[in-house]
């Protein structure tokens, strides 16, 4: 029984696939399209083997040429989506009972928190607007 080169390539790919699956290393996907382009040249073109490995080179070739390149910029950006505490950082709030150095508390997004000044000869009274500096568990530190 000989076995067609295209279900080579298919079971390149999928042995690629599972590699990318076990290891999250995205260049064994990019080998993988790259098998499923040879196979594809074979299987419905006809390609000899040499036609098949040239597709296989290029098209792996170009997806990481292009596609990395792409990846290592959006990971080495900050994300711009902040929640919890660190969304609350730089927000103003206003004063519910005076803030010192000692406590108080402030309405920062809708929610009353125990606040303190940053500050310790800094005092805030009802009703001013303070910003939030930073969030030391549940209390917030202003100015």
């Amino acid at each position: 029984m000989d076995i067609d080169a295209w279900v080579w390539w298919l079971v390149g790919a999928a042995a690629l696939g599972i590699g990318l699956v076990v290891t999250a290393m995205p260049e064994l996907g990019m080998l993988a399209v790259g098998a499923v382009a040879a196979a594809t040249v074979s299987g419905f073109f006809g390609g000899g083997a040499v036609v098949q490995v040239v597709a296989f080179v290029v098209v792996s070739t170009a997806l990481i040429a292009v596609v990395r390149p792409i990846a290592y910029r959006h990971r080495s950006q900050r994300p711009r989506f902040t929640s919890g505490v660190d969304a609350l950082k730089g927000r103003t709030a206003v004063v519910l009972e005076r803030v010192d150095a000692r406590g108080g508390r402030i309405k920062l997004a809708g929610e009353v928190w125990s606040a303190r000044a940053l500050d310790n000869g800094s005092a805030y009274e009802v009703g001013q607007e303070v910003d939030v500096v930073d969030i030391e568990g549940a209390t917030a530190i202003v100015m």
